[in-house]
């Protein structure tokens, strides 16, 4: 390392300091944070010069790694012929993209291109508010999720989000959201005596649509598996309960897939590991561009969408995203699409999730694991002080976990700032194009890293 470039990272480090803010972190002052140069595959370079395994795929969204030059060129080229162009009129690869999405979920569906997760979880509850209106029913206006579960950062997406921790000081929220317990069976929120949680939990949420008043209730919405919640894992039948659930009291299934969507879970959504649930509405970002570009999608139902084709002023969906569906990012998510498909990453995720990345199964040996929950590469390890009283581990374990980690040059997750007292679920997720090379690295690493707590 040159003097120079000792100094440039000085520099760095002061400008990083005093005008940068950083999302989800407390300002330490004099603080030296993790200053990306350059990513390769499943790995980034600081600019001190060390290589780090990024466990959790940036914010769960970089799928096929770094440097994928295809992606790139797509998005150049795409960048040269039609630089811009808004979809209050139309354009070509927004076109066949909203077309192949129709073709993945295995139904017909319209799409609303916007820019985020966030921002395609806001559209998703403006269009069923309207849809119900539309149809008949005024009333219906309210929307349950789940506590722990986490649907975005805007002011509708967040009361959706019940995690407390989130809310602090944003409150209060948009009226109308409704939260209910969680598919939670290690820590069953209606007592360890009850044996089927999922069950229970499903039936949960007929009782409140019965309390509420099916009349007054629009939609549901959830991911397959809730993710930065702590990687919870419900059955197969529990979303199979909830769609029945949904149907009967003409409430809206409102699938997010922002996480678990293009592959993560071992099939293309997570929503397919559940037979015979088709979603009303799906929300998707992250994967859908391996985060080349930022983009953001909400599927609708083709026969939803008839209600919005009525004679009126006021009958259209009066919602515009300025860069939702750009050119350029469309390009990306096509692109990005036929690789997953040409490389037949979905069905690698499932093997290698569990041939490879299964053997951390084997920290459940550990005094302070008290669960694993995974499904293809995503995995939560939930740690305790003990496995008998569950209670949970401190903070001080998990940055101990995370820090070794991250001296061996991995870097892993956990989800923070979701419920007080109980952020101790560390997460794992890696790029799904990553090596067998790379997978083996990481459980190693965290193997090691557990075997420091002893």
């Amino acid at each position: 390392m040159t003097k120079l470039e000792v100094q440039e990272q000085e520099i760095l480090e002061t400008q990083d300091q005093n005008h940068l803010w950083h999302a989800m972190s407390r300002h330490v002052e004099g603080g030296k944070p993790t200053i990306a140069e350059s990513g390769e595959g499943s790995w980034f370079t600081d600019v001190h010069g060390k290589r780090y395994l990024d466990g959790v795929s940036g914010l769960w969204c970089l799928n096929l790694g770094h440097g994928r030059k295809e992606i790139v060129d797509a998005a150049a080229e795409q960048m040269m012929k039609l630089s811009y162009f808004p979809l209050t009129l139309s354009h070509i690869p927004a076109i066949q993209l909203s077309t192949k999405i129709s073709d993945l979920l295995g139904d017909s569906y319209k799409t609303f291109f916007s820019n985020s997760g966030s921002e395609a979880n806001e559209t998703a509850f403006k269009i069923a508010r309207q849809y119900h209106i539309q149809n008949g029913n005024p009333g219906k206006f309210k929307i349950i999720s789940r506590y722990r579960a986490y649907h975005g950062s805007t002011l509708g997406a967040l009361s959706a989000t019940a995690q407390a921790n989130r809310r602090v000081k944003y409150d209060p929220g948009v009226p109308g959201f409704l939260h209910v317990p969680p598919p939670y069976s290690y820590r069953c929120p209606f007592g360890e005596e009850v044996t089927d949680c999922d069950k229970v939990a499903a039936d949960m949420i007929d009782q409140v649509i019965n309390w509420e008043g099916s009349e007054t209730v629009s939609a549901v919405i959830m991911e397959p598996f809730i993710s930065g919640g702590g990687v919870i894992v419900p059955s197969e039948k529990y979303l199979q309960g909830v769609a029945e659930i949904c149907m009967k009291h003409d409430v809206l299934l409102i699938m997010d897939e922002v996480v678990s969507g293009f592959g993560r879970t071992g099939k293309m959504f997570g929503f397919m590991h559940s037979e015979g649930v088709q979603p009303d509405i799906v929300t998707m970002a992250k994967g859908l561009t391996s985060g080349y570009l930022p983009l953001g999608a909400t599927a609708v139902k083709s026969e939803l969408f008839e209600t919005f084709k009525e004679k009126g002023n006021d009958k259209h969906l009066r919602h515009v995203s300025t860069y939702g569906g750009h050119p350029a990012s469309c390009a990306v998510a096509l692109k990005n699409i036929e690789i997953i498909e040409q490389e037949n990453i979905v069905s690698r995720v499932a093997t290698l999730g569990e041939s490879i990345l299964g053997r951390l199964k084997d920290l459940i040996q550990h005094e302070n694991v008290g669960e694993i929950r995974h499904k293809g590469f995503l995995y939560g390890i939930e740690l305790v002080k003990d496995k008998e009283s569950k209670e949970p581990a401190a903070d001080e374990m998990l940055a101990k976990v995370i820090g070794l980690c991250k001296e061996k040059g991995l870097i892993i997750g956990r989800n923070g700032d979701t419920v007080p007292g109980f952020n101790n679920v560390l997460i794992i997720a890696p790029p799904l194009s990553s090596t067998e090379e790379d997978l083996n690295f990481l459980v190693e690493t965290v193997k090691y890293a557990f075997d420091q707590l002893n």
